[in-house]
């Protein structure tokens, strides 16, 4: 019996996986991605689901879940070195490594998914990114196929970005080495404005680890960014776009403006699709109880619980096309479309 993907992603949509398996070692990943690719199959690696957009239709090949276990340490000069299995849960790694009194993944709170996809998508939030603590990410490499690690130079960090995510598919992350502080009761430098504010400290202030962390998962929750399987608003895969980088002058008047490095300036997604006409709880017409901007946070496509995935490409093309009319800005899904496109 075919195994329907609304059961395994955040957004709960997604029709039906023509093949699916739990894979619980390196081994059964490697063998079983090994077999798929042998045989000419469709291959859909499948952490949490947090960041994947699966069609109705599902997917004709094999689905491969990633359930692997496991997380290590090794004392290093100045910290700790800690290897966590790619099936990890992001946020109880994070949990554990608070408890201990680690720092430089605390401001990742709440975040949903796997270890393993984290290298994928550089995930950040809060003035943090894993890009600043990762040492090495091992993987398999479907091309060569064979076991391969990549130092964190190696791995080709951006916003947003991976070698990993440059060539979708090739690598199957197995582990991921972190080298974390051992401060986590001084804590690390808040980097984050509204961080800062919510803990009532001015930026660049030390704040011990389990105090950024219950302030984030405060901030999240009040966004509709920790998953609530009550709350319609987590229905989602947190933020639906990127926060685009653009020339200096195409900032409009009165957006936030993050300059970079290369001359560009990032600004915010969310302040674009407000200010292009899109409030929190937007829904297109007759798709009331089906899908709508986030009740919390207009950064948020969320399923209302009768939706269908082509339900939310309709919202998700309407507020890009908004923006883009109201700004000349051309947002970018930052979740995986699996079998779609906007």
């Amino acid at each position: 019996m075919s195994e329907p993907l609304a059961r395994h992603t955040t957004f709960h949509l997604g029709g039906p996986a023509a093949e699916f398996v739990t894979a619980t070692t390196e081994t059964e990943i490697i063998e079983a991605v090994t077999a798929a690719d042998v045989a000419g199959k469709d291959v859909l690696l499948l952490g949490g689901g947090s960041n994947l957009v699966v069609a109705d239709a599902g997917f004709p090949g094999t689905v491969i879940k990633l359930a692997t276990t496991g997380v290590s340490v090794e004392t290093v000069e100045g910290g700790v070195l800690v290897t966590v299995a790619a099936g990890e849960t992001w946020d109880d790694f994070v949990s554990t490594a608070v408890d201990k009194g680690w720092s430089g993944v605390e401001a990742l709170s709440g975040i949903p998914g796997s270890v393993g996809a984290t290298p994928i998508q550089n995930v950040g939030a809060y003035g943090q990114d894993v890009s600043q603590t990762i040492t090495s990410v091992k993987v398999f490499d479907r091309e060569r196929r064979e076991v391969r690690s990549f130092t964190a130079e190696e791995c080709g960090f951006g916003y947003r970005w991976s070698r990993f995510k440059a060539t979708p598919g090739r690598y199957v992350v197995l582990s991921v080495d972190f080298r974390l502080g051992t401060d986590g009761e001084t804590g690390s430098p808040i980097a984050y404005a509204q961080l800062a504010g919510a803990l009532g400290v001015e930026q660049g202030t030390r704040v011990p680890s389990k105090q950024i962390r219950e302030a984030v998962l405060n901030l999240r929750s009040s966004k509709g960014m920790v998953i609530d399987e009550a709350d319609h608003d987590t229905w989602s895969a947190g933020s639906f776009f990127t926060n685009p980088v653009v020339a200096p002058e195409d900032v409009p008047e009165g957006a936030p403006a993050y300059p970079q490095p290369d001359g560009t300036v990032k600004t915010s997604a969310a302040w674009l699709i407000d200010h292009a006409g899109f409030k929190k709880g937007h829904t297109p017409d007759g798709l009331a109880g089906r899908v709508s901007l986030s009740t919390k946070h207009t950064l948020a496509l969320t399923n209302r619980g009768e939706g269908t995935t082509e339900d939310l490409l309709v919202l998700a093309r309407e507020v890009r096309d908004g923006v883009e009319a109201a700004y000349g800005i051309v947002l970018v899904n930052e979740p995986v479309m699996l079998g779609v496109s906007l």
